[in-house]
């Protein structure tokens, strides 16, 4: 089984994205290496431009898994994400049996609010002929970068890693899987409190105060 995890994040590195799609990899590999299933031929692919190469495209005709992972951007896919989806739509998918998962991060802490991004990945399935698969919506995004690193099933990222691992044993057994939303185990006024200080931190590395943050335009 051919599996490819694509970056739909417009980051060249260290996105939440790609974060999310190293520990997916960790748990298929792990997965199959404790099965009788057959072991996955895993491949990577970045989509941050607007068009697809032709050697990207005939990849992707090889598959039999495509994973999909972004940031939530106004409650959608990010705008280059979805030029690619849209040429994709004419592509002749050599095998109607592909499935397709997603998974969305967002800033916001309730996962919850990733729900429409993944009904568009849902919808383009349904255009294109493929199979959805099923999604997660991961909630406090912006603190994955700074989690430590702690055993499997421990610590705040422990609800992502769980999600993950199921999601990781669905896409082994070539299942399909209800969208589900998860948040960070940290708690919302601390998440929040993080946030404001990054918001603080950004401003004064660019020059700006901390009063300018509450400024309207004229």
């Amino acid at each position: 089984m051919k599996i490819v995890l694509i970056n739909g994040s417009p980051k060249t590195s260290r996105s939440n994205s790609g974060t999310l799609l190293m520990d997916l990899k960790k748990y298929l590999v792990g997965i199959n290496t404790t099965s009788d299933t057959d072991k996955p031929e895993i491949e990577e692919l970045s989509f941050n431009k607007t068009v697809l190469s032709e050697n990207v495209l005939t990849e992707l005709q090889k598959a039999d898994v495509l994973v999909y992972a972004c940031p939530l951007y106004v409650d959608g896919i990010p705008a280059h994400l979805l030029s690619c989806l849209i040429q994709l739509e004419s592509v002749n998918w050599q095998t109607r049996q592909l499935h397709v998962y997603g998974i969305v991060n967002c800033g916001f802490y309730e996962g919850i609010q990733a729900e429409p991004a993944l009904n568009i990945l849902q919808n383009w399935c349904t255009k294109a002929g493929l199979i959805w698969g099923g999604g997660i919506g991961v909630g406090g995004g912006g603190a994955l970068q700074q989690m430590p690193t702690i055993e499997n099933g421990h610590g705040p990222k422990a609800p992502v890693e769980k999600a993950l691992f199921a999601m990781a044993d669905t896409i082994c057994q070539h299942r399909i899987q209800e969208n589900s939303y998860v948040s960070v185990a940290f708690p919302r006024f601390l998440y929040k409190m993080a946030a404001q200080m990054g918001w603080r931190k950004m401003v004064k590395a660019n020059g700006g105060k901390v009063k300018d943050l509450g400024k309207h335009p004229d």
